[in-house]
């Protein structure tokens, strides 16, 4: 907990939009240096010791979009200007000696206690209507010319605007499709909050439900990325977004939910590590082709995030429980809580690049480039999308205790190919081939066929890998060539008899084919 005066250095941060100081045991008045933060659009003081009358500032500030002072002990009269025009954007409960505001909030009439009453001029009451006429004519005319400035840059849309673009829903139907938010219906938990199962009562759709946890730095952003990028996608191995809740619990405190279509079979990473003391009837296993079906799902996902959109997407956290999949096993990309538009500028990818950004995704999948602080770019979801594939077909997490020092799933891989193949092949995958060696209808050269070939498709894939995933983000595949590499290879291997009847040869990656010598 912190305590003491509000530092005044505070108002240096001119930048700054989220401003979150509640809980903690902060006193005296609001210092006059806040007013600089001009930008502000979050600010959070509730649950402190604050005194004082409230500062003419906090009316000014034209970009804010939620107050809350809740549970201090302010005093006088509360504004009726600026955000304070509407109460359902503001908080001021618990703060008994404020009076006054809009009616909307329930305060007492103030009074003016011991003022003697002067009666003005009659020209001084002709120029104050004039004079405020002026500048409220101004001010609109001013905040007209920002919101057109800031449409034609084509900047984030402001949280009220975009969820006008989703069907609502209210926070009671929210709890009353999961239980109460019952731990029974928890079915997953990540970065910024916990996602449950539920049933919407009005159509008995079953829904995940990601309850954002607003007291984890990044949620709100996290929160408004995801709403933004979801609203103007629309691909079918994408996760897609039904609707939305943004409003306050029955306590009071700031709600903010994402609804999406429930995918009965969870997230890949579930599959490719199952849990052992998980109670499903049988083992969650992945064939080859399975694999490989969602691994194209993913990379058509991605290749319309960085080449089909309005504005290319990068995804900045692709991993595999972010890929979830459907009843048909199909593969959908989510989680878009670090997501972010590219611009013409950072599309066209310079080294020279940096930014402040820091490491964005998880830890294992993100681009070595990130951590030296390069521009974003679709350069970074390749990484990701390499590692993952590395992933799908070694069964090894990127961040397994394998790997240390110079070693890592990419090098792993690499320097098994193509002789050493089966030795870093997914145990599931060997089994399944020796399988097939097995089966009592082929005969001995038939066996010995079908076993090279898949181990012909093997080494393809992960050539793929690897050619994603290298350490310079320039000799990456791009994901519109590995979506047609990945369905090459899924041809050839269906025609293998394998699966079917031969058509063809494995000619994809340096490696093919070499596993004979």
């Amino acid at each position: 907990m912190l305590s003491g005066e509000i530092p005044t250095s505070l108002g240096s941060c001119t930048s700054l939009e989220q401003l979150i100081m509640k809980g903690n045991f902060f006193q005296g008045s609001l210092p006059q240096s806040l007013s600089s933060l001009r930008g502000i659009q979050y600010l959070d003081l509730s649950r402190n010791n604050l005194s004082g009358k409230l500062p003419m500032y906090l009316e000014n500030y034209s970009m804010l979009q939620r107050l809350n002072i809740s549970f201090n002990d302010f005093e006088g009269e509360v504004p009726i200007g600026g955000v304070f025009k509407n109460a359902s954007v503001i908080s001021v409960d618990g703060n008994d000696k404020l009076c006054g505001g809009i009616a909307e909030l329930n305060l007492s009439t103030c009074t003016n206690n011991g003022s003697k009453k002067h009666t003005r001029p009659v020209w001084l009451k002709l120029i104050i209507p004039i004079v405020s006429g002026i500048l409220l004519l101004t001010l609109m005319l001013s905040f007209a010319f920002v919101c057109w400035l800031r449409k034609k840059r084509k900047g984030p849309s402001s949280e009220s605007s975009l969820l006008a673009s989703l069907l609502q829903v209210s926070y009671d139907n929210l709890l009353k499709a999961t239980g109460g938010f019952s731990s029974d219906n928890l079915i997953g938990m990540g970065s910024f909050g916990s996602v449950y199962k539920g049933i919407l009562d009005h159509n008995e759709t079953v829904v995940a439900v990601k309850v954002l946890n607003l007291q984890r730095q990044g949620a709100f952003k996290s929160f408004m990325a995801e709403c933004e990028a979801l609203r103007s996608t629309r691909h079918r191995n994408l996760v897609k977004i039904l609707t939305a809740c943004s409003s306050v619990d029955f306590q009071g405190n700031d709600f903010k939910a994402l609804v999406y279509e429930f995918m009965v079979h969870g997230s890949l990473d579930e599959w490719l590590h199952p849990n052992p003391g998980s109670a499903h009837e049988t083992p969650r296993k992945l064939n080859l082709l399975e694999r490989l079906n969602i691994a194209i799902d993913v990379a058509c996902a991605l290749d319309y995030l960085h080449h089909h959109c309005q504005i290319p997407i990068v995804h900045c956290d692709l991993k595999p429980s972010n890929v979830l999949l459907d009843n048909e096993m199909t593969g959908h990309v989510g989680d878009f809580g670090l997501a972010r538009f590219l611009s013409e500028a950072t599309h066209n990818f310079s080294t020279n690049q940096t930014s402040s950004i820091g490491v964005r995704g998880t830890v294992g999948y993100t681009a070595p480039e990130y951590g030296m602080g390069s521009e974003l770019s679709t350069y970074g979801d390749m990484y990701s999308y390499g590692i993952l594939l590395l992933e799908m077909f070694t069964g090894k997490r990127p961040t397994d205790e394998l790997f240390k020092d110079s070693l890592n799933l990419h090098n792993f891989v690499k320097e098994a190919l193509p002789n050493r193949v089966a030795e870093i092949v997914d145990p599931i995958l060997l089994q399944e081939r020796e399988e097939e060696e097995t089966n009592a209808n082929n005969t001995r050269t038939q066996s010995s066929t079908r076993s090279h070939k898949i181990e012909e498709c093997w080494i393809s894939i992960f050539g793929v890998g690897i050619a994603c995933s290298a350490e310079l983000a320039r000799e990456r595949m791009n994901i519109s060539d590995v979506a047609v590499e990945l369905h090459s290879i899924r041809n050839i291997f269906l025609g293998t008899g394998v699966h079917g009847e031969r058509r063809g040869t494995i000619r994809t990656s340096q490696y093919a084919g070499a596993s004979g010598q």
